[in-house]
């Protein structure tokens, strides 16, 4: 595994520019200097003591300016923390080594075992911290920084704010924060079935979500243009240029240690051109005979048998908590008669379902029965927005969280229509999350700065938000990912999509951590994000 980005050694113009921060946050007893520097003594009121120490209580000074931006402060002027010679990172053996391990390397310390001393940073569980598992408080007092949460995942986002502190400051206030996400579920969502990424690049981004405090990754690893893992039951159908099993362990265990889940997309039954090259007579055909690119005939047993046979392959590749079925774009709904145009499918449908059935219940099913795979094997199924009908004598499976991507499809449903239903919805807005390489089809490389002034979680179609004051909080809207696709993939190099996405990622970042509108100008954001990164 590839160290972690250290924290840069101090050198002259980080030491200066980070006292100069420093001083701008108000910790006076760090040696901060006015004018042209002098004598800093506060003038005498007669007891010996100067009037700021005679103040009580101490006066607030705003917290660090970190991505996302801290919740809750009570910081004031006092000494501070800041990584002093001898510091260590302490925490107990158990559950918090991880990020003891990570935070000191970052911060060239030493790690310990409790109890923790003056100078030191100490991490703990505590089991009785509110604000849900992700959230934290983060102490400076008596010289020393404490980091605590419910769970490990929330003392590790209080080490990610610190670290942020310490790079772009060089210290921390003295004080206390309160923070916790606003959205549970927040990430990036990588095609890497159209386009080939190196296991490395992949963990270089992993480490860029978890300082941003963004928990997951979903890899969308099968596509008509590839299939990009290693498989044993079906080896004819991976390309030439593949991730390996192992590759994969060491992704996903690197994305537990950094609280990034890793979401598998196996899409189907739209999307599977690289199965069915190898296997072309699984491939759907409409009334004349035409083929179907990329979709399976899901009339045919065989079809679902191969599917799932992936899908029982790789489900332990991933132990994480969601697998991502797809469900999207099946051409054979976007005939204007799907039951004419595949009379096949028409056939299978009322056999399975009766004589009121058409090929959309037989797409449903599918859908389900692809969920019940992989609910007996413990996951929580995800599926594209198209992939749910209106009406029908199939219902989907309640289990599914539906990821809205886009209303521009043909018969795409309105958010408003699932969440009248009471479905939960996770959102991926093509109009501002989506990074399509070679931008085909009037789609755009997403700004950050779009996103930070324009989107929140309840814009989950075109520019507005969602009509008529439906629910759309944190139980509903579960949270958002970008997505980057690779329709044209040889547009840019890897190097230039991490470079495209890395603002996006900071402003989607800050948009479902904290529910309020930003305080910064896009421009200061914009500075923050080159420091803290």
């Amino acid at each position: 595994m590839r160290q972690p980005r250290g924290f840069p050694q101090t050198t002259a113009a980080r030491a200066a520019a980070g006292a100069a921060a420093v001083c701008a946050l108000g910790l006076l007893a760090l040696g901060c200097g006015g004018g042209g520097g002098g004598d800093h003594t506060k003038p005498s009121n007669g007891s010996g003591t100067s009037p700021t120490a005679a103040r009580s209580p101490a006066a607030p000074v705003p917290p660090p300016r970190t991505i996302p931006a801290i919740r809750e402060a009570a910081t004031t002027t006092g000494p501070g923390w800041r990584p002093g010679k001898g510091a260590r990172v302490v925490a107990a053996s158990g559950p918090l080594a991880d990020e003891a391990e990570l935070l000191a390397g970052e911060l060239g310390m030493t790690t310990a075992k409790p109890p923790a001393r003056r100078g030191d940073v100490e991490l703990a569980l505590d089991p009785g911290h509110s604000g849900g598992p992700e959230a934290y408080t983060l102490t400076v007092r008596d010289g020393r920084a404490r980091i605590t949460g419910s769970t490990d995942a929330g003392v590790f986002y209080g080490t990610r704010t610190l670290r942020q502190a310490v790079r772009s400051t060089g210290a921390f206030p003295e004080g206390e924060v309160n923070d916790r996400p606003d959205r549970p579920q927040r990430g990036l969502h990588l095609d890497i079935a159209r386009k080939y990424y190196t296991a490395a690049w992949i963990e270089d981004r992993l480490r860029q979500l978890a300082d941003l405090k963004l928990n997951q990754l979903a890899l969308h690893f099968s596509d008509d243009q590839g299939f990009r893992i290693q498989s044993d039951t079906h080896p004819e159908v991976v390309s030439a240029q593949h991730l390996s099993k192992a590759e994969v362990r060491r992704i996903v265990a690197l994305g537990r240690r950094l609280h990034v889940t890793v979401i598998p997309e196996l899409d189907s039954p739209g999307h599977l051109g690289a199965v069915l090259r190898a296997h072309p007579d699984l491939q759907l055909r409409n009334a004349s005979g035409a083929t179907v690119a990329g979709a399976v005939d899901i009339s045919k047993p065989g079809s679902a048998r191969i599917v799932d046979e992936l899908l029982r392959e790789f489900t332990p590749l991933f132990p994480g908590r969601w697998w991502h079925l797809g469900g999207d774009e099946y051409q054979a709904l976007t005939a204007s008669n799907p039951e004419t145009s595949y009379p096949q499918l028409a056939t299978a449908a009322k056999d399975r379902y009766g004589s009121q059935a058409k090929v959309q219940d037989l797409a449903t099913g599918w859908l389900n029965d692809r969920a019940a795979v992989v609910g007996k094997l413990g996951k929580h199924p995800k599926a594209w927005n198209d992939g749910f009908f209106r009406g029908g004598v199939v219902k989907a499976d309640r289990a599914f969280e539906v990821e809205y991507w886009t209303g521009k499809e043909i018969g795409a449903r309105p958010p408003s229509e699932y969440l009248d239903e009471g479905w939960k919805l996770v959102n991926l807005n093509d109009e501002y999350l989506y990074y399509v390489l070679g931008q085909p089809n009037q789609f755009f490389y997403p700004t950050g700065r779009r996103i930070y002034e324009e989107w929140s979680p309840a814009v989950l179609r075109g520019t507005s938000p969602v009509p008529g004051n439906r629910p759309t909080g944190p139980d509903r809207v579960l949270g958002g990912r970008l997505a980057v696709w690779g329709d044209i993939a040889s547009a840019q190099t890897p190097d230039q999509v991490a470079a495209g996405i890395r603002l996006p990622l900071n402003a989607l970042s800050q948009r479902l951590w904290d529910p309020r509108k930003p305080t910064l100008s896009w421009q200061q954001f914009s500075t923050l994000a080159g420091q803290v990164d």
